[in-house]
């Protein structure tokens, strides 16, 4: 039975998930917090909320996307927003095909989120963005997925992207990873 003001938040940080909690606590949410797919399952054992709010990238490089096709697979009708400072096309697409009703890049607060959950249907009338993306947007998103495939190792990521070490440490110093 899923109940329709609780949320589940899945966030590492245990700063942040504290004050994503106390601020939909103050708009009439039931909050759990879980760091972990174990803690999700094992959440998912004695409750079903209807909202989710889950970070892409948890401790010890788990991934949040395995969270959210657990989460669906739980209950489809559950919306589910992935929260992320690691945005990318490739992620957001995959979170969507899993089951997130969002995707949202981080800095995100308490209001683009419930934002996102009330926009989970779609909007086919969304005007259609004049510029295409530029090459400098598409090599910084290939060379920020590589970074996290590889758990941030420069040398093993300058390989896949077939370019030296250095010159990838050049671009990451012009472009700070947070």
């Amino acid at each position: 039975m899923t109940d329709d003001r609780q949320l589940l938040i899945v966030e590492d940080d245990a700063g942040f998930a504290r004050t994503l909690k106390r601020s939909f606590e103050r708009r009439g949410y039931s909050v759990v917090v879980a760091t972990s797919l174990d803690e999700v399952r094992h959440l998912m054992d004695a409750q079903s909320p209807g909202y989710a709010v889950v970070d892409l990238k948890l401790a010890g490089g788990a991934s949040g996307l395995a969270c959210v096709e657990a989460l669906h697979a739980h209950d489809p009708e559950m919306l589910i927003v992935v929260l992320t400072g690691f945005a990318s096309i490739a992620t957001a697409v995959e979170a969507i095909k899993l089951g997130a009703c969002h995707y949202l890049a981080k800095p995100s607060n308490t209001d683009d989120i419930e934002a996102a959950f009330q926009k989970a249907a779609g909007n086919a009338d969304i005007a259609l963005g004049a510029r295409p993306t530029s090459i400098k947007t598409l090599e910084w998103e290939r060379i920020h997925q590589t970074l996290i495939e590889t758990d941030f190792n420069i040398s093993e990521a300058a390989r896949r992207l077939g370019m030296h070490r250095r010159t990838l440490a050049r671009k990451l110093e012009k472009q700070r990873v947070k």
